[in-house]
């Protein structure tokens, strides 16, 4: 995680701003308005009093408790705007921040995504952009509007006595500043703290769903569960102490506003009887600060809970400065598939060397095969003629041109690539195939399924090609979802073939079926078929053996 001091956070997501940033000048214009208003109200009422006690006032008393009368109408309308406007910028943002977030995600897809917890990067896309509403709608607008109305009051104290004006902008510095900087050095890394441990619980309540069965059958619900209640407890622990911190923030805030207001009446008096002002500076200038810590005291409460939105708006950040791995290629000519290959490729996850000096030749139309044991390399070597990792030495080819010098998206088309591991959707069949092609008809859904040997499944189930397959597929067998993710495959119809494991999880027969029909359907396509099992090697023109990262 990048570290950014608080000011340079705070910039970053002020710039995110500016397509809305007219939308952020008014509600600065109505806010200020507003606080003056009420303010005012207050200022007047001062005017009022005085006149009441006979003392000389600018206006009439009629015009004092009608202006009032105003000003209360007028607070209402602006603030409402004022905090219309906010949160129609934050709510916005928000949106627009989720669709970078996401945009990212897929920038960063795959490589530097495996590994990470899941349960974080949901926190993140969840709770963390969330948490930015703070900061759009409570605090760019009420600093602005805080500084441009203290400054206000402060020349309007200033002009019955200079030392008015100066104490009043010291105590706003105090309240406004000092008191939240303050705060905010105490928190230290809380706010850090505590979104990672929220991230890193609900990464544990996740792993705990998906891995409900196991934990049944092995009796681990007990250990499952203290090790989530530590957790949850560390992660109560940390808010409390936040929470103690902000009551003591708001504690001395108070206090430091009581203090004001008692020395801004006992500067006045002390000006009054030096003969320095008169007696309506004493009055007016005791009202007008005693009324005037609205703006402040919003800055003040959030010494404490900005650190919980500078901790997400870091995370936040964090994915959208992360480079990829691989950048996305445009901007080059298209090219058609003509035959793939490695020349001498050595690659390594870090300081493990998976791949070394890697050779094979892939001619269109074959079916080439490659075996070996778990852990050999199969896999990632076709993940780098997929180009989700760069190779680290030597050449992966498509059509005599390396990896890296076609277009991503022409690469995307001319490959079909079935994982080990196929991802359904919660969504019905037909839609969790047409991922592969949106467009697909029905009949070309249901081609792709016959070369799979899954259409007669699908067929017998209620809904057939309509049924909703559970998150995550659950409501599917191991074997029912490769033979899912294989009609994917054969639905993108892509001249080039990359199959990992395609019939790990099906029996004998069903295997012959699906190599039976990879075979017969050959015409047009090249195939490399990765997998550990010597059957499916059978259907192979030429077969390549993995050892090691070394082939042979």
């Amino acid at each position: 995680m990048k570290k950014r001091n608080h000011w340079k956070l705070m910039l970053q997501l002020s710039g995110l701003v500016k397509p809305l940033s007219g939308y952020m000048v008014l509600a600065v214009l109505m806010g200020l308005a507003g606080h003056l208003c009420a303010t005012f109200i207050t200022v007047f009422a001062g005017f009022a009093l005085l006149a009441g006690l006979g003392e000389p006032v600018p206006v009439s008393i009629t015009l004092l408790f009608i202006c009032m009368g105003g000003f209360a109408i007028m607070r209402g309308i602006l603030r409402y705007g004022e905090q219309a406007c906010n949160h129609f910028i934050a709510f916005k943002l928000l949106a627009l921040i989720r669709d970078k977030v996401f945009l990212a995600l897929r920038r960063l897809c795959p490589a530097k995504l495996e590994g990470k917890e899941k349960g974080s990067l949901i926190s993140v896309i969840t709770s963390d952009i969330e948490l930015l509403e703070v900061f759009y709608a409570h605090t760019i607008s009420p600093a602005l509007i805080a500084l441009l109305f203290c400054t206000g009051i402060s020349l309007f104290l200033g002009s019955y006595h200079p030392v008015l004006g100066i104490l009043a902008m010291i105590f706003f510095l105090m309240v406004g500043i000092v008191i939240p900087m303050a705060v905010s050095g105490l928190n230290g890394q809380a706010g850090m703290r505590f979104r990672t441990m929220s991230g890193s619980l609900s990464s544990f309540v996740l792993d705990s769903l998906r891995g409900l069965p196991e934990i049944l059958q092995y009796h681990a619900g007990d250990k499952r569960m203290k090790d989530m209640r530590e957790q949850t407890e560390a992660l109560c622990i940390e808010e409390a102490r936040m929470k103690k911190l902000s009551g003591w923030n708001t504690a001395v805030t108070n206090t430091v506003i009581w203090v004001a207001d008692l020395a801004m009446l006992f500067v006045s008096a002390w000006l009054f009887r030096n003969g320095m002002v008169e007696f309506e500076g004493v009055v007016i200038s005791t009202l007008t600060l005693m009324s005037s810590f609205g703006p402040v005291v919003a800055l003040a409460a959030l010494g404490s809970t900005l650190q919980n939105t500078f901790a997400a708006g870091n995370r936040v950040l964090d994915i959208l400065e992360e480079l990829p791995v691989t950048e996305e290629i445009k901007g080059r000519e298209t090219i058609e598939f003509s035959g793939a290959g490695a020349e001498k490729v050595s690659f390594s996850y870090g300081q493990e060397e998976i791949l070394h000096k890697v050779s094979l030749d892939i001619p269109r139309g074959a079916v080439v095969g490659i075996q070996g044991k778990s852990g050999s390399g199969k896999s990632t070597l076709l993940k780098l003629f997929m180009r989700f990792w760069e190779t680290g030495k030597g050449e992966v080819k498509i059509s005599g041109w390396s990896v890296d010098k076609i277009n991503t998206a022409n690469l995307r088309n001319m490959e079909s690539f079935m994982t080990q591991e196929t991802h359904l959707f919660h969504d019905s069949i037909a839609d969790n195939l047409r991922i592969a092609k949106p467009d697909a008809s029905q009949e070309e859904l249901e081609q792709a399924c016959k070369k799979a040997s899954v259409h007669d499944f699908i067929m017998s189930l209620p809904k057939g090609y309509d049924t909703l397959v559970g998150e995550l597929g659950d409501t599917l067998s191991g074997g029912e979802k490769q033979r899912l993710g294989l009609a994917r495959a054969f639905l993108h119809d892509a001249s080039f073939m990359l199959l990992d494991e395609p019939t790990s999880n099906l029996d004998s027969l069903n295997e012959a079926v699906i190599l039976k029909s990879l075979y017969e359907e050959r015409k047009g396509k090249t195939v490399v078929l990765v997998s550990h099992r010597k059957s499916t090697m059978g259907i192979a023109d030429r077969v390549y053996s993995v050892e090691h990262g070394r082939m042979s």
